[in-house]
């Protein structure tokens, strides 16, 4: 069984997405995002969605990832 890594990244804006423009801090890319060359891809988005990656908020504002393992493997 291979193992499941949940990462750290680092900045997350709670209204969740790691993909703002014109923030001034750093922030994480998401992992999902950078292997398709896109910004598509959400943490979450307020009343709509969470990510089937995203595992929760560390304290903070990192966002927990289990990319590219959904969460439901990596929480279980």
């Amino acid at each position: 069984m291979d193992e499941i890594k949940i990462r750290e990244l680092v900045g997350a804006n709670m209204d969740i997405d790691l993909v703002s423009d014109n923030v001034d801090r750093d922030q994480s890319v998401c992992p999902w995002n950078k292997v398709e060359n896109t910004k598509e891809h959400k943490c979450a988005v307020k009343d709509t969605s969470i990510c089937k990656y995203f595992c929760g908020i560390k304290y903070m504002d990192s966002v927990l990832c289990s990319y590219p393992k959904e969460n439901k493997e990596a929480l279980n």
